[in-house]
């Protein structure tokens, strides 16, 4: 992305969930920074703060995103969890979400996630369909006959309608996302790199952690 203003792929590029004027100058801003999530939306674990990435594979920008969110989530603290979450606005978005769901379920999505951003947005190979995949998958020395069961599992599709879910709970319009502990969406006005985006992120966890803290 470079200093490329960051973008988002699908529906519509933002949206606000309110505005209010910044009480100093230096501090995060609703509507400018960061919106409130209304309402609230469940977490996996309530003794963490929870981040949640809304991406997909078939998204450039996700695919610009995942080598520094990668790196970022790794090195979050203790009582942080990041989650990835690959909603489905079309039929290709849901292709690629049973994509990864299903690296995910036969333990290959640590070793070929960057991978497949890479054959779809560098290489341009057409992962277009169930046949295409199982054959860019067998290429990366994947047990065909394992990912082709886990790609028509139900456990797969639970999981895939269950991202869709989650994501029209959350109102997103776009790819990629980040949501705060279910509280917080950052807002991409004035971020102008990943980095930008990213420190944001950490000013949220930030604000969260001291909220929980008061309770």
């Amino acid at each position: 992305m470079g200093n490329r203003l960051l973008q988002w792929c699908a529906v519509t590029a933002f949206f606000l969930f309110g505005l209010t004027l910044p009480a100093q100058a230096n501090e995060l801003i609703v509507g400018r920074d960061y919106a409130v999530m209304q309402p609230s939306l469940p977490t996996d674990n309530p003794a963490k703060i929870e981040v949640v990435e809304f991406f997909s594979y078939a998204c450039p920008h996700c695919s610009e995103l995942n080598p520094a969110i990668t790196r970022w989530a790794k090195k979050l603290p203790k009582d942080v969890t990041f989650k990835r979450v690959s909603p489905g606005f079309n039929p290709f978005y849901k292709l690629m979400a049973r994509l990864f769901y299903s690296l995910e379920a036969i333990g290959e999505l640590e070793r070929l996630d960057e991978a497949v951003f890479t054959a779809i947005h560098v290489k341009g190979l057409r992962l277009i369909d169930e046949n295409s995949i199982l054959e860019w998958v067998k290429a990366q020395g994947v047990d065909v006959r394992q990912f082709s069961d886990a790609f028509n599992s139900f456990g797969v599709a639970a999981k895939a309608r269950q991202a869709d879910q989650f994501s029209r709970d959350a109102k997103i319009q776009g790819v990629p996302t980040l949501i705060i502990d279910g509280r917080y969406m950052v807002l991409t006005q004035g971020i102008h790199s990943h980095e930008d985006l990213l420190a944001r992120a950490e000013k949220l966890i930030d604000k969260r952690r001291k909220e929980r803290a008061k309770k």
